[in-house]
């Protein structure tokens, strides 16, 4: 599994989740002797912001943003967002594509630079979607944000979903570490997304074959809406790849970084 050279991923949490969700990934990828960081989003993981200290989507972003700021202008990165890390990492590609050697986008929302909002993906996926999309999950309206916000929290049967394929203990694990999200729409300034900027990136898409809550036929959609340079394949993988197939899932990031030296 050893690749030509070292390189530096940086692994981005879906809605609710947290860096916690890669410790399976994180020795895979470093024992193949790359650097990897898996960063907590705004009141996510353990970031100690609460979600009424969050009036933005960028607000929710600006960790890895401020990560990426951070970095040598001349170091490349893998970004790797999953879930709706697809979001963030797009709007990561937009303000700083000369960072990103490649985007791995892992059954993640890909939006297209001519229409990047997150309301018209999810409305696509709800349109397209057979099952109840949001069984148990919880909403409220959140005050003193700048706006008014829809906080959502995931249900016990939603979570079980989302770890179709995953152990016991992977979902007893979530129970205990999820957090509430905050539903916000993209302002102008997170919704602009250039063809010089964010088009200019490479990209990849992994698609999850046994994925319970954004299907394959809509990760195709995706792809075929938005199409990246390479799309991945894992037939047997649930929402959760990097906890139900980590070593599928490092294989193909590895695939990927020979591709992109």
């Amino acid at each position: 599994m050893e690749s030509k050279m070292k390189k530096h991923f940086v692994l981005v949490h879906g809605a609710g989740h947290g860096a916690w969700c890669w410790f399976k990934l994180v020795p895979l990828l470093e024992s193949a002797g790359h650097k990897v960081t898996a960063l907590d989003l705004a009141a996510s993981g353990i970031n100690s912001k609460q979600l009424e200290d969050i009036g933005s989507f960028s607000d929710y972003v600006q960790p890895l943003l401020k990560f990426l700021a951070s970095l040598p202008q001349d170091e490349k990165l893998i970004l790797v967002g999953h879930s709706f890390g697809g979001y963030c990492i797009s709007l990561a590609m937009e303000n700083f594509p000369e960072k990103i050697l490649v985007a791995v986008f892992v059954s993640a929302f890909m939006p297209n630079h001519a229409s990047p909002q997150t309301s018209d993906l999810l409305q696509e996926l709800n349109k397209r979607s057979t099952n109840n999309s949001y069984l148990d999950c919880k909403f409220s309206v959140m005050e003193g944000t700048e706006k008014p916000t829809t906080c959502m929290s995931f249900g016990p049967l939603f979570l079980a979903r989302i770890y179709q394929n995953c152990l016991p203990e992977d979902l007893e694990l979530a129970k205990m570490l999820v957090r509430p999200l905050g539903l916000f729409r993209l302002s102008d300034k997170d919704s602009v997304l250039t063809k010089g900027n964010f088009g200019s990136a490479n990209r990849v898409f992994v698609v999850c074959g046994e994925d319970a809550s954004i299907n394959e036929e809509f990760q195709r959609w995706m792809i075929e809406n938005s199409p990246p340079n390479e799309v991945k394949y894992i037939s047997e993988a649930g929402h959760m790849v990097m906890l139900s197939k980590p070593e599928q899932l490092c294989q193909c990031l590895l695939e990927i970084v020979d591709n992109y030296q």
